[in-house]
């Protein structure tokens, strides 16, 4: 038994400190980058992001981050390779879930790795988020055929993670049962319990389904011609954001004979803000260890609202007010994703703690000196996982209007920079994407472009 519980130590540590990963501050390196890019200069920002990935093995993050800052210059081919990139992991990650669900859950279930030290996976709302923003991107260049595919990987991925969680739900429970441990994050006292159990998180399905995607979809398989797809879509979204006019109007629209006018029917996309950071914090917890009753700090994550970007519902178009249906909120989802994961991070964190202090109390008996070192060890390494995709906007609201065919002036509310958007409308179907953050409002594509306000005349003295 003693030995087995050395061998356990001696992983712990082994794996605890095994790369800089543990000791990486990834809000910190995404708090420079985000800077950068509410002030406009989305170059610097690439800077940072590079300066801090410079290992040839790049993770799923920097091809998430480095996809968003590239959409944000206007660069939609690199923006679509970066994002290709990312896409191709997560598919490898599909084919690991499909192939063999149950190794899958219990490499990610094992409770002597730290969070922090696995390799990202990304959470299913950046996943899902993942190919919804790639059809984005070919929807700015006009290209719904290639949206259509995207859409469909949205779907396909949807399933596959539903699968997974109701299949993870029952391990965990099983695991928690076999343990003998709670795994309510309600009984962590100090914990922000308040912001999990918000009404818009509660009202959510789950953390990975998005009224956006789907209402997307719809408009694409509508602009294709296919109503038969179109309505599902819509449906679906209807049924993800319920009572939501714009929502329930496309749905009553498909039953429309198609007008014989040669407006254009627009659909305007503002995407605004950051996503949430994940934060850490510690939390004393009482754990039987060796018999005996141990108070010992363990650490949680808990999510940090964005505070860069004023929350925007409305904008002008031609001089007329237009407002705007907020469709996704990845404040929202991702606080879903951290209340449903929380059990299984108490879970893990739990066990590794006992199984610490069971280790370290057997290498305390033999060799002090060594159970101080792992001791110390501990206590640099506890911390929970703070990555998360930064650079993804918060909220997502949409607009659908009928337009001439031509050039028109959207402008956004002076909290925003009071920026002024030339668009040009040329096609049947036709998607405007703005990504607002800070006061700078950034487009891609050619249909839209932002009017650089004219710098202000110098001052000009005359003497006489």
């Amino acid at each position: 038994m003693k030995s087995r519980v050395l061998t356990l130590a001696t992983l712990f540590v082994a794996t605890q400190l095994t790369g800089c990963a543990m000791f990486r501050s990834y809000d910190n390196e995404l708090k420079e980058t985000n800077q950068h890019l509410s002030t406009g200069n989305v170059d610097a920002a690439l800077a940072v992001l590079e300066k801090n990935n410079t290992g040839e093995d790049k993770d799923l993050l920097y091809w998430f981050e480095k996809g968003e800052l590239l959409r944000s210059k206007g660069d939609l081919a690199g923006s679509q390779n970066a994002w290709r990139e990312a896409d191709g992991m997560v598919f490898k990650w599909e084919e690991s879930v499909r192939l063999d669900t149950d190794k899958y859950l219990s490499q990610f279930g094992s409770y002597l790795i730290n969070d922090k030290v696995r390799r990202y996976e990304g959470y299913d709302y950046e996943k899902v988020m993942l190919t919804t923003q790639m059809a984005l991107n070919l929807l700015a260049q006009n290209d719904f055929d290639g949206a259509r595919t995207a859409i469909k990987k949205t779907h396909e991925r949807e399933a596959v993670i539903a699968e997974l969680r109701d299949k993870e739900y029952l391990k965990r429970e099983e695991e928690a049962e076999k343990e003998g441990l709670k795994t309510e994050y309600k009984d962590l006292q100090g914990y922000p319990v308040a912001a999990l159990d918000a009404p818009e998180v509660i009202s959510l399905k789950n953390s990975y389904q998005s009224a956006f995607s789907h209402f997307l979809s719809g408009y694409v398989y509508e602009a294709l011609g296919e109503r038969g797809l179109a309505a599902p879509g819509y449906r679906k979204a209807a049924e993800l954001l319920p009572n939501t006019p714009l929502l329930e109007q496309a749905l009553l629209d498909l039953d429309k004979t198609p007008g014989k006018d040669q407006d254009s029917d627009v659909l305007i996309v503002v995407q605004s803000g950051l996503a949430p950071a994940r934060d850490s914090i510690r939390i004393p917890l009482p754990l039987m260890i060796s018999g005996n009753l141990v108070i010992t700090p363990l650490s949680f994550p808990i999510m940090r609202e964005d505070a860069s970007t004023a929350r925007i519902s409305q904008i002008n178009l031609d001089d007329k007010a237009l407002n705007l249906t907020a469709l996704n909120s990845t404040s929202a989802m991702s606080r879903r994703a951290l209340r449903d994961d929380m059990p299984g991070i108490i879970l893990r964190t739990t066990v590794r703690a006992v199984t610490r202090g069971v280790a370290q109390k057997q290498i305390n008996e033999t060799n002090p000196m060594a159970g101080l070192v792992m001791g110390i060890a501990s206590t640099i390494t506890e911390g929970a996982d703070t990555r998360t995709w930064r650079t993804l906007p918060n909220d997502t609201l949409v607009t659908r209007v009928r337009l001439r065919q031509g050039e028109h002036q959207l402008s956004l509310p002076s909290g925003l920079g009071g920026s002024k958007v030339v668009v040009k409308v040329e096609h049947p179907y036709q998607v405007v994407a703005l990504r607002v953050v800070g006061n700078q409002v950034y487009t891609a594509g050619q249909a839209a472009h932002v009017l650089t306000p004219p710098a202000p005349a110098a001052a000009v003295a005359s003497l006489k």
